[in-house]
């Protein structure tokens, strides 16, 4: 019984992508933080200005969600000695050790996001005896944000701190905050809503600005209070080069304990009783936003590296292809200088299951074809449409029918190759007509002996509309520049069922066509090359094929082309240890069917969905340059394509929108069949409903009189 094709994998997909999206949404949110040493402060406006109680106040302030006011400063010859901005693992443990020389405490406003990437330095200075407070967790102005994301900010900094030291700080400096004398009206906004969280909001007395590097003795300078007053001092301990900070330190720490100052925490010089334990609650919730703050980091750098892979990749693709098209296209006009040879009869065996729309014109195009000596044989397998009743009725000399019991394409195939008179077989599909020459260039190769099996170059017919140029495009692209490279390399993969030619030497060797995958074309040229024949490709024999009309009916095929190809690969795997044309097709063949058209492509949602935050977090520009350059080399890899194919470039202005659109359609194919192939489900057949479109692309370009 066949088992049921899947479906929750779709919802796992889809759970994955949206985990992805907002893990590295996460991360672009941290990694993209500034601080004052940065450059210029932000300064938020607007609104009622702050009251007189705040801007004329003292440095630490306590604000009431009702906008009542109070506020303190520290005693005579005590100093509350504060950094900003970090931990940062160069200058923060240099400032520590300055700090526990000379005897010292500060109070260390760190931003959450760092907290989380450092919290051994974080442990180690509270171990110390200083102080952490909050400085929020991605350093935003908090005047200009809007509430829900300034309690945010403050919820995900406490949780960090409460997890890497297990206390709950109760301490909070705004980033950009100042002296009292300049809090604007938002600025004060914020500082109501900490207050009413139950944060003590902490400014400073005296601003070194030392993030500017004004020089060791103006960061000194800066430092010092006047005549013995106590005073919150701000410095940095991250943000940019802080040498200058660690020095001055080492300077003024000296200089004023000799003049009888101490140095302390801001909760030591208020008599306060410093941070509470932290509750498990809040230490799990500050667990779980690290490990999701460094899964996000991991997978942004991840996929980095698989982007960066990938486009190498692709890119190395890209030339071997061009250069592989170019010598290819040189060889092929070389030997067209030669005239066509006669090698021979040969037999065309079309399998048909309900073909009617497309069969008289493909069987007429057979019988106008310019070779001497061709017999085509159509094989009607259980049709209900009269398909084979239609070529009967043509009565053509040289045309075969045959009917019987529907068993499927392989074995369609199988009876016409044993009904065949000739020793070259063509096998053509029902919906596919061939230009006049067809027939002739595609045996030509078969003149070498050591060449089993010609592919020819299909071409859509049905043309028209976005899904039919985007399929013309794929076939001239990716199809045919892939045959040149596959002939070149001695390593075709897949004869097409649409136009190809074999020695029956060959087809009998190996059994005739199998039924046990669904890409019998492609299992069929596998074997051929496995029992040692080389595959050619001749780009000048030329038929035009019915392409699928809709996205179900492109799904259908483009589903069983994908399953039948992982099945064939899986069935040949064994040419990857073996010798020769064998060994060719395995290492080369199979190695890149395996890379481009199978692990690449199951990369490739993750691969969108980082470029979906790039778009969001880094600059529109760069992102916007990087898409334009790939599509820039994609527009003249299939400038050149159309060009070696004697093509329109007409078609090349939908490309962008299929690298946005029918790009997503074929990796969700894969992904489909890859889950398909390892649960071990097996596939229907899935017929594609015909329109005669192959038959009015034979009547418009006029190519049979009858």
């Amino acid at each position: 019984m066949r088992r049921r094709e899947p479906r929750a994998h779709w919802v796992l997909l889809f759970l994955f992508l949206v985990v992805l999206l907002a893990e590295l949404s996460l991360n672009g949110y941290v990694r993209h933080i500034g601080g004052e040493g940065v450059g210029p402060a932000p300064v938020a406006r607007g609104g009622a200005p702050a009251p007189v109680a705040v801007t004329g106040g003292h440095a630490i302030q306590r604000v009431a969600a009702d906008g009542t006011v109070a506020t303190s400063g520290v005693p005579d010859r005590t100093i509350a000695l504060t950094f900003d901005d970090g931990p940062d693992p160069e200058w923060t443990p240099r400032i520590l050790d300055v700090l526990a020389r000379y005897g010292a405490h500060a109070t260390f406003f760190e931003i959450g996001s760092r907290v989380n990437d450092h919290p051994e330095l974080s442990r180690r200075l509270v171990a110390a005896g200083n102080e952490i407070g909050v400085h929020t967790f991605t350093h935003i102005d908090m005047g200009a944000a809007p509430a829900w994301q300034r309690r945010i900010e403050l919820t995900l900094t406490s949780n960090a701190i409460a997890a890497a030291t297990g206390r709950a700080p109760a301490l909070l400096r705004p980033p950009y905050a100042s002296e009292p004398d300049a809090v604007t009206g938002p600025a004060y906004a914020a500082m109501r809503q900490a207050g009413g969280a139950g944060y003590l909001v902490v400014l400073a007395d005296l601003d070194t600005e030392d993030w500017r590097r004004p020089g060791v003795p103006a960061i000194v300078q800066a430092a010092t209070p006047a005549a013995g007053a106590g005073a919150v001092v701000m410095m940095h301990d991250s943000g940019g080069d802080r040498s200058q900070t660690v020095a001055a330190l080492a300077v003024l720490l000296p200089r004023l304990q000799a003049q009888g100052y101490r140095f302390t925490t801001v909760s030591a010089a208020l008599g306060l009783p410093g941070s509470p334990p932290a509750t498990f609650g809040q230490r799990l919730r500050g667990q779980a936003l690290r490990w999701a703050q460094l899964a996000g980091g991991w997978l942004a750098a991840g996929l980095t590296w698989l982007m960066l892979v990938a486009i190498t990749l692709s890119g190395l693709r890209l030339m071997v292809q061009v250069a592989c098209a170019h010598a290819h296209a040189r060889r092929v006009r070389r030997q067209a200088r030669e005239p066509l040879r006669y090698l021979g009869p040969v037999s065309v065996i079309v399998p048909a299951f309900n073909e009617a729309a497309n069969i008289e014109a493909t069987v007429w195009s057979l019988v106008a074809n310019d070779y001497p000596w061709v017999e085509v044989i159509v094989v009607d397998d259980g049709s209900t449409d009269g398909t084979g009743d239609r070529v009967a009725r043509l009565d053509l000399t040289g045309v075969t029918v045959i009917w019987q019991e529907n068993a499927g394409k392989p074995a369609a195939l199988n009876t016409g190759i044993r009904h065949a008179v000739g020793e070259i077989i063509v096998l053509v599909d029902g919906d596919t007509v061939f230009g006049p020459d067809a027939i002739a260039e595609l045996v030509q190769p078969l003149a070498d002996p050591a060449v089993g099996a010609v592919s020819g170059n299909a071409k859509v017919a049905n043309r028209g509309g976005l899904l039919g140029r985007w399929q013309h495009l794929e076939y001239v692209i990716g199809f045919n520049l892939d045959r040149r490279m596959f002939d070149l390399g001695r390593c075709m993969p897949t004869v097409p069922g649409a136009i190809g030619a074999f020695r029956r030497h060959a087809l009998r060797y190996v059994g005739g066509v199998s039924a046990q995958t669904l890409a019998e074309d492609t299992d069929l040229t596998m074997a051929v090359s496995r029992a040692g024949w080389r595959v050619a490709y001749q780009p000048d024999a030329i038929a035009w094929t019915e392409a699928p009309g809709t996205v179900r009916q492109l799904w259908r095929q483009r589903y069983r082309w994908c399953y039948g190809t992982m099945q064939a690969m899986w069935k040949h795997r064994g040419s990857l240890v073996e010798r020769g044309a064998a060994g060719r097709l395995g290492r080369r063949g199979l190695g890149y069917l395996l890379l481009f058209q199978v692990l690449l492509p199951l990369t490739a949602p993750a691969v969108d969905v980082y470029a979906v935050y790039g778009l969001i977090f880094l600059p529109v520009a760069q992102v916007a340059a990087v898409w334009c350059g790939f599509v820039a080399v994609q527009m003249l890899t299939a400038g050149y394509a159309l060009r070696l194919d004697r093509e329109s470039y007409g078609p090349l202005w939908t490309l962008p929108l299929q690298q946005i659109l029918y790009r997503q359609l074929m990796y969700l194919v894969v992904v489909q069949s890859t889950v398909m192939a390892l649960i071990g489900g097996r596939l229907p057949w899935h017929r594609m409903a015909r329109t005669g479109a192959a038959a009015r692309h034979q009547a418009t370009a006029g190519q049979v009189v009858r």
